[in-house]
C-alpha cells in the first residue's frame, strides 16, 4: 500500500511540472534589420516584445538574436525615422526572419509635452553619442563643404584648437590622443587644406559615433576619445547617383546594384579646384616682377568605395577602400645679367585604407566579424634647385 501511494505521488508531481516544463523552454529569433527601399542595414534598431517585456537591439551590422519562452510572440521593429512595424508569430522553434523597414512620413507639428531620461547607472555604454548623418548635413557648412569633425565640435566636451580648423579637442586631450575608425580601419591624418576641412566625405557615410570615455579596452592605444566612422554599403535595390558643386570641391556619389539584392557598390568622390582658381592671381603677381616668373598651386582629393556581397542568408563579405591626398607646391625661376635660377618645391601627404570583412552567423546565438585592415599615412617633402649660366 505503501508503494502504491508512493508512486501516485510521484505521478502527480511529474503531472503537476510538465506545464513548468513547457514554459522554460525557449526558442531564439535572429536576422537582420534592413532599410526597404535601398537595403542598408540598421545599426541599433529596437526588436521588442511589449508584452513580455523583453528585447534587444539590432548590433553595428544590423543583426539582431532575441531569446524568448516558447509562446505566442508579438513583436515591435522600429527605428528612428522609420515606421515601426508589428509581427505575431507562434514560437515554437528557432526562427531566422529578416525585418524591412520603410521610411516613415514626416509630421506637419509635434508638440514635446515631457521627456524622460534613460538612468545614466543604468546604461551599459557611457558617454557615448551617435550623430546622424542627416543632421550633419543640414547643418550649415564652411564654403559649402559639409565636415564631419566640424558638426562634433558643437557637441558637449568637444572643442576645436582654432576658428574654421577640424581637429577635436575631447576634454582637454589634444587631435593626435583619439582614436579615428573608418570601417574599422585607423586614419592617422584627418584633415584637408592644412586642417581646414576633414578627409571624410558626407556622402559616403553612413553612421557617426564618438565615445568620449569608459570605451572598451579593444579600443586601446588612445587617451581621449574614439570616433567610429562607417561608410554606406550601396543601394542593392536600385542605380542613383548624387552630385554637388560648392565654392571650394565638386563631389560625385554613385551607387546601386551589382547583382539585386545580393551584390551592391558605391563610389564617391570629391576634388577642389582651388588650384585652378587660384593660377590668374599667381600669374599676375608673376607679371608684376621683372625677370621672375612663378608657378604652384594646391588641391586635394578624396576617393571612397565599399562593394558588399552576400553569398547567402548566414555569410556577407564587405570589401570598403579610401584614399586621399593634398599636393601643395610652387616653383620660380628668377633670370639674372650671367646667370638663372629654378627653385621647384612640393608636399605630398595623404591617407590609403582598406578593410575586408566577412560577416558569419553560426547560429542564433552566435555572430561573427573577421576583418582584415591595412592602413598607410605618407608624407613627402621634394626640394629641386637649378642653377645655370647664360
Amino acid at each position: 500500500m505503501n508503494r502504491l501511494l508512493k508512486l501516485v505521488i510521484l505521478t502527480l508531481l511529474i503531472a503537476s511540472s510538465l506545464p513548468l516544463l513547457a514554459q522554460s523552454e525557449k526558442f531564439t529569433i535572429s536576422g537582420y534589420v534592413e532599410d526597404a527601399n535601398t537595403g542598408e542595414k540598421l545599426i541599433g534598431a529596437n526588436v521588442y516584445d511589449p508584452e513580455k517585456t523583453k528585447g534587444t537591439t539590432s548590433n553595428v551590422y544590423g543583426f539582431f538574436s532575441l531569446t524568448l519562452p516558447k509562446d505566442s510572440v508579438y513583436l515591435a521593429v522600429s527605428y528612428l525615422g522609420y515606421e515601426t512595424k508589428y509581427f505575431r508569430l507562434k514560437l515554437d522553434k528557432d526562427v531566422e526572419m529578416n525585418f524591412q523597414l520603410s521610411s516613415g512620413e514626416a509630421l506637419a507639428e509635434v508638440e514635446v509635452v515631457a521627456e524622460k531620461l534613460d538612468k545614466i547607472e543604468e546604461k551599459t555604454q557611457m558617454s557615448q553619442i551617435e550623430v546622424p548623418v542627416q543632421q550633419i548635413q543640414r547643418l550649415p557648412a564652411l564654403l559649402g563643404e559639409v565636415d564631419v569633425l566640424k558638426s562634433l565640435q558643437l557637441l558637449p566636451g568637444v572643442q576645436s584648437g582654432g576658428e574654421g580648423t577640424s581637429g577635436l579637442y575631447v576634454r582637454g586631450g589634444s587631435p593626435d590622443q583619439n582614436l579615428i575608425l573608418l570601417d574599422g580601419t585607423p586614419v592617422y591624418n584627418v584633415s584637408h587644406l592644412f586642417g581646414f576641412f576633414s578627409v571624410f566625405n558626407a556622402d559616403a557615410i553612413n553612421t557617426v559615433k564618438l565615445t568620449k570615455g569608459g570605451y572598451p579596452a579593444r579600443y586601446g592605444g588612445r587617451l581621449s576619445s574614439v570616433l567610429e566612422i562607417n561608410m554606406k554599403e550601396g543601394n542593392n535595390k536600385e542605380f542613383k547617383g548624387t552630385g554637388t558643386i560648392g565654392l571650394l570641391a565638386s563631389k560625385l556619389t554613385l551607387e546601386g546594384p551589382i547583382v539585386k539584392d545580393k551584390t551592391s557598390f558605391i563610389v564617391s568622390g570629391r576634388r577642389t579646384y582651388y588650384d585652378l582658381l587660384a593660377k590668374p592671381f599667381i600669374k599676375a603677381q608673376a607679371n608684376q616682377t621683372e625677370g621672375s616668373d612663378f608657378g604652384g598651386g594646391y588641391h586635394f582629393y578624396d576617393l571612397n568605395a565599399k562593394v558588399n556581397h552576400k553569398f547567402s542568408d548566414k555569410d556577407r563579405l564587405f570589401l570598403s577602400v579610401y584614399a586621399g591626398q593634398d599636393k601643395f607646391g610652387f616653383d620660380v625661376e628668377e633670370d639674372y645679367m650671367d646667370s638663372s635660377s629654378k627653385y621647384d618645391f612640393g608636399l605630398d601627404w595623404g591617407n590609403i585604407t582598406s578593410a575586408l570583412r566577412w560577416n558569419h552567423v553560426w547560429n542564433n546565438k552566435l555572430f561573427s566579424n573577421v576583418t582584415g585592415t591595412y592602413s598607410r599615412y605618407q608624407f613627402d617633402t621634394g626640394i629641386n634647385i637649378e642653377e645655370r649660366e647664360i
